[in-house]
Order: C-alpha cells, then sequence, then structure tokens
C-alpha cells in the first residue's frame, strides 16, 4: 500500500483540494476572500482556491503528525516577516483559518478531536488521503 510520505506532496495536496471542493461543509466564508494568512504576509493570497490547498495541507500534516494542534500548525504556516530596518523575525500564521477549516474539517467527519490530546484524522479522513497517494504513484 502507498503511504502518504511516499508521494510528492504538492501533487497530493492538488488533488485532495480538489476533491474537497464538492464537500459542501468545507465552503470558505465570506471574509476570507480578503483576509491574510498571518501577520508575515504584505497580501491576501492570489489563488481562488487556496481556502481548498491550506484544508487539504492541513489534512496531510494531521496525517503525518497525529495530535497535532491549533498553535503547532500557527507554527508550521508562520514566516518571516520584513521589518524594514530591523532584523526579521518569525511570526505565526493566523489561528483564526486554521481553527476555522479544522471545524469544517470536523463536520465533514475528516477530524476528531479527543479532549487534552489534539485532532486526529479518522478513518475518512485516512481513507481519503491513501486513496489519492496511491492515484498520485499510480501517474
Amino acid at each position: 500500500m502507498v503511504g502518504v510520505s511516499e508521494v510528492d506532496p504538492q501533487e497530493l495536496i492538488k488533488r485532495v483540494a480538489e476533491s474537497l471542493k464538492e464537500i459542501q461543509e468545507l465552503k470558505p466564508p465570506e471574509w476570507a476572500a480578503y483576509v491574510k494568512t498571518g501577520a508575515h504576509k504584505e497580501r491576501p493570497p492570489e489563488q481562488e482556491d487556496w481556502w481548498y490547498i491550506r484544508s487539504a495541507s492541513i489534512l496531510r500534516k494531521l496525517y503525518l503528525n497525529p495530535g497535532i494542534g491549533v498553535e503547532r500548525l500557527r507554527k508550521i504556516y508562520g514566516g518571516r516577516r520584513n521589518r524594514g530596518h530591523k532584523p526579521e523575525r518569525k511570526y505565526k500564521a493566523s489561528g483564526a483559518i486554521i481553527r476555522h477549516i479544522l471545524q469544517a474539517l470536523e463536520k465533514s467527519g475528516f477530524v476528531k478531536t479527543e479532549k487534552g490530546k489534539g485532532r486526529f484524522l479518522t478513518p475518512k479522513g485516512q481513507s481519503l488521503l491513501d486513496k489519492h497517494a496511491k492515484m498520485v504513484k499510480q501517474g
């Protein structure tokens, strides 16, 4: 069986994002068109389907690191901020975006929360990623 870590991450995320577009619970909120993804960014994302790409990426992160929470995902998706003359430093990504995506993934049945342990993929979420990993591997 082909694992998620054995295939090209960009290709996997692109395919999973395409399948997530069909799920009603994962529709982006109205404010998603205007919001930046973190304090380290200067402008909002240019891609129209960035919400689904980030959702697919979060699913992949949960597959590889079970029990991960919002705060660790904020660190992962953060980056360096240009502060003018001052040296750059690391800033976290937006927690609201990550939290809303995780809540939508829970509503759709891909993620579950265990109190005090973090968020985990359900068998439905694992099978979705495994199915797309197999498709990526086959070509």
